[in-house]
């Protein structure tokens, strides 16, 4: 059986999203998990239904779609986020919420085509030198005009700061211009955990679990003396995922 893109459409305008829905279902990789017509109703699907991908409309009274983006990016799962709007100078913000892309209405079918290319690449990787995990399984990464390569079990952390993401072993830290959203996606058979919206961590290398504030909590990881935050909406995901 072909694996499907579990998709929730969101849009105000009842008119839109049924466009919207109509030539998504020319794609056999994409079903349709669910609709909402706000951005609360979308945060609660989201939360209920897990997808893999969200429409999300700019422009919507109460909450707007770049709130909404910013709430779903702290899920333990976040899903891949595609804008839709009808304004143009929205683009700059929606791509700071990791988006994978943004259409503008009314919508062009050659552009949606090449939205869902990209979204069934990132999502089912055939490719790999799409996936910079090749036969040798390893992590490319550019430094200094070159490309290393990383065994991703040497790999304790991944960050991002100020708009930079970070790729720390236990002897050297590298920058990267890869999302934090799409490493996460890459490395996802091998053990790393989402700890917070800017924080990757290697399960195998936590030795510290501590309190911090309000619920959420400090890691320590093997050698470092940096603490990792926790925020307090994945404390028990990741207690279940270290003890036995």
């Amino acid at each position: 059986m072909q694996p499907t893109i579990s998709t929730i459409v969101v849009d105000d305008e009842p008119y839109n999203r049924e466009e919207l829905i109509y030539l998504l279902q020319a794609y056999s990789s994409i079903q349709i998990v669910g609709e909402a017509d706000s951005g609360e109703a979308c945060v609660m699907q989201a939360i209920q239904k897990q997808p893999d991908l969200i429409f999300l409309d700019v422009e919507m009274p109460a909450m707007n779609g770049l709130q909404v983006a910013e709430i779903l990016n702290e899920l333990k799962k976040p899903p891949l986020i595609v804008f839709a709007t009808a304004f143009p100078e929205f683009a700059v913000q929606a791509f700071r919420y990791e988006a994978i892309d943004y259409l503008l209405k009314p919508y062009d079918e050659d552009q949606l085509h090449q939205t869902i290319q990209r979204i069934e690449k990132r999502i089912f990787p055939t490719d790999d030198a799409d996936r910079d995990l090749g036969t040798a399984n390893k992590l490319g990464v550019e430094n200094d005009g070159e490309v290393v390569y990383l065994d991703p079990n040497d790999i304790l952390y991944i960050y991002s700061e100020e708009k930079r993401v970070n790729i720390v072993t236990s002897t050297q830290s590298f920058e990267t211009k890869k999302t934090l959203k799409d490493l996460e996606l890459r490395l996802s058979t091998y053990p790393f955990f989402r700890t917070h919206k800017s924080y990757l961590v290697n399960l195998h290398y936590i030795t510290r679990l501590t309190p911090w504030f309000n619920g959420a909590f400090n890691l320590t990881i093997k050698g470092k003396d940096k603490p990792i935050p926790v925020s307090r909406n994945y404390v028990k995901a990741l207690r279940e995922q270290l003890e036995l």
